[in-house]
């Protein structure tokens, strides 16, 4: 492998270094190759340790990769609520049995927290803030330091109250610093053989309640039954709702957008 520097001593190019060796990601196709010479390459500190706030989407599975084939001291950190389907977790140790890389899951109860399940205007950047601090806690217990997290350059702050959390807690985004869209990330991901490339986007089931209305177990499950529990293998979600004769509609909340797959911020009514 290649110890190119950029910038300052000690920053490796990740797709560079993936590149030059075919078993550089356990599992992972050596057709990294294709994409080394692309613009947006990722840079990283070999002397630092780093936190990975993991989902088990496309954009952090990318990441994860990357750093891990670059040889950087990293772990992969997933938070799970009961926010999330749980296939998202079947998504994330996936991606680490494929890449090899360290992983922890922590279990979270967001119904402690009174001030998210309120579910304000601003629910996505207080739940930012308790899944980002939550990962630097058990961080600082394993002596690592940054936090980075999949944001990629498609993501608009404008709209995405979570940013302001980001940028609060000091997280770091690679693939956003590097200038590369969803697009290239699922170009990349391809290239070297992930098998979330292609999976679609998908919200957690708070943003499906309605603004204002309380989140509890029994909305969120709701939420799940109305979208028929989105089994895993991303084929196109079904609505079991729907499909007995309801309605769906798909409203933006305030400072959210819709997104492609099942990232549209989202209600489910009854008809």
């Amino acid at each position: 492998m290649t110890n190119g520097a950029i910038g300052k001593v000690g920053m490796v190019p990740a797709a560079g270094r993936a590149s030059d060796s075919a078993d550089a990601v356990p599992g992972v196709s050596p057709a990294a190759a294709n994409v080394a010479g692309k613009a947006g390459a990722l840079s990283f500190d070999l002397g630092a340790r780093y936190g990975l706030a993991f989902s088990g989407g496309c954009d952090s599975s990318y990441l994860l990769a990357e750093m891990v084939a670059a040889g950087v001291d990293v772990k992969a950190y997933m938070v799970k609520t009961a926010f999330q389907a749980a296939f998202e977790v079947d998504d994330a140790r996936r991606i680490v049995a494929e890449t090899g890389a360290e992983f922890e899951l922590i279990e979270a109860d967001v119904f402690s927290h009174g001030e998210i399940c309120a579910n304000p205007w601003d629910r996505c950047y207080l739940c930012k803030r308790f899944i980002f601090g939550t990962v630097l806690d058990h961080m600082a217990r394993d002596g690592r330091a940054v936090l980075v997290d999949g944001t990629n350059a498609s993501d608009d702050p404008s709209r995405r109250p979570g940013f302001r959390a980001l940028d609060e807690l000091g997280v770091v985004s690679p693939l956003r610093e590097a200038g590369l869209a969803k697009e290239e990330v699922r170009v990349r991901s391809r290239a070297i053989g992930l098998s979330t490339a292609d999976k679609p986007n998908f919200s957690c089931y708070a943003t499906k309640v309605p603004e204002g209305v309380l989140i509890t177990q029994e909305e969120l499950d709701r939420v799940a039954h109305g979208l028929g529990h989105i089994a895993s293998g991303y084929d196109e979600a079904r609505c079991g709702e729907a499909e007995r004769g309801g309605a769906v509609r798909i409203e933006a909340r305030r400072g959210e957008t819709e997104r492609d797959g099942m990232e549209a911020a989202g209600r489910i009514e009854a008809g």
